[in-house]
């Protein structure tokens, strides 16, 4: 979600140390997904699939949450495609099931924002940038390295057509 960049940019202004270095604004549909070494091929076709079964979507970006040291903006209009990913993969608990069953499909601004006036300085700095307007055009699978996160492949939402 390039166009919410302007989000991490902000919460950057505040504390460097707040934003992961190297991960661009997104929203996580499976995390953690399957270790890059057991990746199957059925599991890339799935992630395919999953993505050509949703359309395309124009969001509007507007409700901010916080939450132990998490600062994020939800995305309410992708609840559906997360449910849909993390049904397909039961076996992966979102995020080792630290945030619950259910997570909200949310933007991560700020991770370590311990001190409260810190988060409230980067609700602030967030806040005033919201609404933001977006798009979600596709599905990028990353896979982590020792360089870092990197792309495996992106596939359109709404299959190759984008519809």
């Amino acid at each position: 979600m390039p166009d919410a960049a302007p989000l991490l940019d902000a919460a950057w202004r505040v504390d460097p140390a707040l934003v992961r270095l190297g991960v661009p604004a997104h929203v996580s549909l499976l995390y953690p997904f399957v270790p890059e070494s057991a990746l199957t091929g059925q599991d890339e076709k799935g992630v395919r699939s999953l993505a050509a079964s949703f359309p395309a979507a124009d969001l509007v970006l507007e409700e901010l949450v916080t939450a132990s040291g998490f600062v994020g903006v939800t995305v309410a209009e992708l609840q559906p495609m997360v449910d849909a990913f993390r049904g397909r993969w039961p076996g992966l608990r979102p995020y080792g099931g630290r945030f619950g069953a259910r997570p909200a499909a949310h933007v991560t601004v700020a991770m370590g924002a311990d001190d409260p006036a810190t988060a409230a300085r980067v609700r602030t700095a967030v806040g005033s940038l919201l609404p933001l307007r977006t798009r979600a055009a596709a599905v990028q699978l990353v896979v982590l390295t020792e360089e870092g996160w990197r792309p495996r492949f992106t596939a359109p939402l709404g299959g190759p057509d984008g519809r």
